[in-house]
């Protein structure tokens, strides 16, 4: 593999990885309050669509439409629509208690059809598939640091040669460690997805934190739809469910890292290099595993590559279920419908 290679498969690894590190965010901030949302990819679903339709009426309704106001409209309309998946959330399993699993798999398959239902109707207000346009709303979000992204070699190739919101997750997620970790109000949450009844007891309203952590972490979570389509497909929609595919890698993430918002970082990387492996992976290779394995065809070792990912989560969590330390374990109440009165 040449350097180049090396080069373009770490920065494949780093974009692609922003995307479900926002996801993996969102959803550990929701789990640490014991609510196991699965709706993540509807969610980031949710965000993405409505970035890209604020964009795309702004720059539509306006002669020489401002890039930073693009930038702005878009970022507001992505954490609304996706916290807004969030309350809803929050309301029926949190009010009416029902059933978190099925919730979360209803919020998938709405925010999914919602998505594809307007962004197949912005391609034909557009003119067919692959017209839609906001080209200048996508140019803030992929504006490269300036003289920093040329210079520092391979080092700068790497790591400085993207977009703002790259950046804006790595803060993200070690402002979330921190806040679990080392605040009165993340412990109370945390304590909250560990006992609910003990919380509850020492005055801690369980409610408000089950319902503001539900929204805030599916703000965060549309944050990872709003990268992917201004910044990774470059300002457009596709109709293939990525961005599901996606968030159910970030779920998986969320179970990598430990419940740990600042593991996020590399573990989402990681999944990057795993993910494109199957591109950059020296063809010499693919035919000696290939060949062991009695494949006759390259494609079935491509899809093994794709595997990876979670695969490499299952073996954290037979390591981690091996170790049987509480601190790497998921909440205790994570998934449980809490009722006071059975207190």
């Amino acid at each position: 593999m040449s350097l180049s290679q090396l080069i373009s498969w770490c920065v494949a690894a780093i974009t692609f990885g922003t995307v479900i590190m926002y996801g993996c965010i969102g959803e550990t901030v929701n789990q640490k309050s014991g609510g196991l949302n699965l709706g993540v990819p509807g969610v980031m679903q949710l965000g993405g669509i409505s970035a890209l339709a604020a964009a795309f009426i702004y720059e539509k309704s306006v002669g020489t439409p401002v890039p930073v106001v693009g930038m702005i409209i878009t970022l507001l309309a992505s954490m609304l629509a996706a916290g807004l998946g969030g309350l809803l959330y929050a309301f029926l399993t949190v009010t009416l208690k029902v059933n978190q699993n099925v919730t979360g798999l209803t919020l998938t398959i709405f925010g999914t059809g919602v998505a594809n239902f307007f962004g197949g109707s912005m391609m034909k207000l557009s003119g067919g598939v692959g017209t839609i346009s906001v080209s200048a709303t996508s140019s803030a979000f992929r504006a490269k640091i300036p003289f920093l992204s040329t210079r520092f070699g391979t080092f700068g190739s790497i790591f400085l040669s993207h977009g703002w919101m790259v950046y804006t997750a790595i803060i993200i997620a070690l402002i979330a460690q921190y806040f679990l970790s080392r605040t009165r109000t993340g412990l109370n949450l945390r304590a909250v997805g560990e006992n609910p009844a003990t919380a509850d007891a020492a005055g801690i309203n369980v409610t408000k934190y089950k319902y503001l952590a539900s929204v805030i972490g599916a703000a965060i979570c549309g944050l990872g739809g709003l990268f992917y389509v201004m910044d990774y497909i470059q300002g457009t929609w596709a109709n293939d469910s990525a961005i599901e595919a996606l968030g159910w890698l970030a779920v998986a993430l969320v179970i990598f890292t430990s419940w740990k918002p600042k593991n996020s970082i590399w573990g989402a990387y990681l999944f990057g290099l795993c993910y494109w492996a199957y591109i950059y992976i020296p063809a010499g290779i693919s035919k000696f595993f290939a060949a062991k394995l009695k494949l006759t065809n390259l494609t079935y070792m491509q899809n093994l590559y794709k595997m990876l990912p979670y695969l490499v989560t299952i073996v954290v969590l037979c390591v981690v279920s091996r170790r049987r330390k509480r601190e790497n374990q998921a909440p205790a109440s994570l998934g449980i419908s809490y009722f006071r009165e059975e207190r």
